[in-house]
């Protein structure tokens, strides 16, 4: 007879959040930047703009993850003005949440601080006090809307992995040719960016691995083990955390855990991301229609509204909407 060791199992969430319409933190963030942020500009503050996300968020996994333990709020001398709310609606679902600041997380790395790097903040989350061994890290533009169980993150006690193996870039040779015809046509793109797939890549090879399994906007289940070990030599953390902002040198520590857990034969890969992911708002009715889609999925349990704020009119209230209902 099997031991179901899913049975028992305690599980935290740790989202990390940053306030950007805190003046006090948009000051100190252009007291470090090379480049400084224009805050009257839009194009320039789009990844710092929320319309309180954090708070879907939040009640999504309160509503959808019952078995969740302990919520960590991961933040900078920061706090969410609905937090007590939010707080006092955790308690009635027997969830904490906890708000937990950068200098607990950095503790003895202190010469990292302050960080506007989500990369090196994310690196450093399994070093939260009391976190569980098994955990899971949502983004606060990611919602659970649909009810799930320890099963679709863990089965028996190791994690549940999303997503699909692919080549590094390098080795994509239509890719390659793409922007080398780009470039003879006189089109330049910077290469170097340091964007989430090549960050994902980057830990595959470090670990000597051919490919990367490529992961998409959905949490990510991790054991706390699995880093202590990987990190056990001070130096190696270090150097992933020491960038206040991103560069190309860092690994993305969701894909690290994956890779090494790949590598240890302790996961279970799905390659279905079970998410609508929204991008783009400028069409309403494409808007109506991958709602729908989710909804009629038996399968769909994540969504991801990039840039939400950038909806405007009838699309975002139509959307707000839509997740009010599913959230009371």
């Amino acid at each position: 007879m099997s031991i179901d060791k899913n049975k028992d199992l305690v599980v935290d969430a740790v989202i990390t959040w940053v306030d950007g319409n805190d003046e006090k933190w948009q000051k100190k963030i252009n007291q470090y930047a090379n480049r400084k942020i224009d805050w009257t500009n839009k194009k320039d503050t789009i990844r710092y703009n929320s319309i309180d996300e954090i708070d879907i968020a939040i009640k999504s996994i309160l509503k959808n993850a019952p078995f969740i333990r302990t919520i960590y709020l991961v933040t900078d001398a920061q706090k969410p003005k609905s937090f007590e709310k939010l707080k006092e609606t955790a308690s009635s679902h027997q969830i904490n949440l906890e708000l937990v600041d950068h200098t607990v997380i950095f503790r003895d790395f202190e010469d990292c601080l302050p960080s506007f790097n989500s990369c090196s903040i994310i690196t450093m989350l399994y070093r939260i006090p009391s976190l569980s061994e098994h955990f899971l890290i949502f983004n606060d533009d990611t919602f659970l809307m649909k009810p799930s169980t320890i099963s679709d993150y863990f089965i028996d006690g190791v994690p549940v992995i999303r997503g699909k193996w692919s080549k590094y870039y390098e080795d994509q040779h239509l890719r390659t040719l793409y922007y080398k015809t780009l470039s003879l046509v006189g089109v330049k793109k910077d290469l170097s960016f340091p964007g989430y797939k090549k960050a994902q890549q980057k830990s595959a090879k470090l670990l000597g691995l051919k490919k990367y399994l490529r992961r998409d906007h959905t949490p990510v289940s991790l054991r706390k083990s699995t880093l202590e070990n990987y990190f056990s030599e001070r130096e190696i953390l270090h150097n992933n955390v020491k960038f206040r902002f991103r560069n190309e040198s860092q690994f993305i520590i969701s894909s690290l855990s994956t890779h090494l857990e790949i590598l240890n034969n302790t996961c279970k890969i799905k390659s279905n991301f079970q998410l609508s992911y929204f991008q783009s708002y400028k069409s309403l009715y494409l808007v109506k229609l991958k709602l729908f889609l989710y909804d009629v999925s038996k399968s769909k349990l994540f969504m991801c509204f990039q840039n939400l704020e950038l909806a405007e009119g009838k699309t975002l209230d139509y959307i707000l909407n839509w997740i009010d209902k599913r959230l009371k």
